[in-house]
């Protein structure tokens, strides 16, 4: 018996990394999983490899999230998972005084945009049963400021909100539908790669970024993807509205010792 058993989860963004790790996971538990994505490509690679469901979605674009409903009108659990940095074209100004609208905009958009349509669509397909799980996935950005990419620190902020208004509500009206954020800090994925490079001073630059962490070392998208299996199965059917945060102790507070 997996945890999961039977029930249909959708995970958007799982082409690759931390949205794949948790379509991985879920499959393992027992699910029925709908692997969603931009990249119809890269996404139905995916889902092939996997063994699952695809469909392609524009996270940002309310049509698509209303296709991914005719599709999937009822479902058990939902995982926002899908998002941008900024960076993703390459190195820009994304401080509070030189980012440009644009991208500001262009970061909600696909984050905070794409987490209200997808908890909007997730109360909407759980509210006949009365049960299920959303999980948004916010970031340790969420939770402190980052001056040098402030769109995106701000969208995860907007997330880990929203995440706890979608909990209330979904109390409110007397449904058993849980809202929870997860906060990653320094996952090592392949987004790291251009920065890692493959050279032999790849362990001195993993441990140069990890040197603040009280635990000294990367997260892996297997540790996410298990706290997201806790969050969608019964063993958390009691929690909603929190934060769960992977970040190696970084925001516990000094792991060195005071002086004498």
């Amino acid at each position: 018996m997996g945890k999961l058993d039977d029930m249909l989860c959708v995970v958007t963004g799982g082409a690759r990394g931390i949205g794949k790790a948790i379509c991985t996971a879920f499959l393992a538990e027992g699910a029925r999983v709908v692997l969603t994505d931009i990249d119809e490509d890269e996404g139905r690679k995916a889902a092939a490899g996997l063994g699952c469901s695809f469909h392609c979605l524009d996270v940002a674009s309310e049509a698509e999230w209303d296709a991914l409903a005719a599709a999937f009108p009822a479902i058990d659990v939902l995982v926002n998972n899908a998002g941008i940095t900024g960076f993703e074209d390459g190195p820009a100004p994304h401080d509070p005084e030189n980012a440009s609208l644009a991208e500001w905009h262009r970061v909600h958009s696909v984050n905070t945009d794409g987490c209200f349509l997808g908890c909007r669509y997730a109360l909407r397909a759980m509210k006949a049963k009365g049960t299920g799980s959303i999980i948004n996935m916010s970031s340790r950005s969420g939770l402190v400021g980052i001056p040098g990419a402030a769109a995106y620190a701000a969208s995860k902020a907007a997330m880990r909100n929203h995440s706890k208004s979608v909990a209330l509500y979904a109390a409110q009206q007397g449904w058993a539908i849980r809202c929870n954020s997860v906060h990653p800090a320094a996952i090592l994925t392949d987004i790291w790669e251009p920065m890692l490079g493959d050279g032999p001073d790849r362990d001195a630059k993993m441990a140069a970024l990890v040197a603040d962490t009280p635990l000294k070392r990367f997260g892996t998208a297997e540790e996410v993807a298990a706290a997201c299996v806790y969050l969608a199965s019964a063993d958390s059917g009691y929690m909603t509205g929190a934060e769960l945060t992977l970040d190696g102790g970084l925001l516990a507070g000094s792991a060195a010792s005071p002086g004498s």
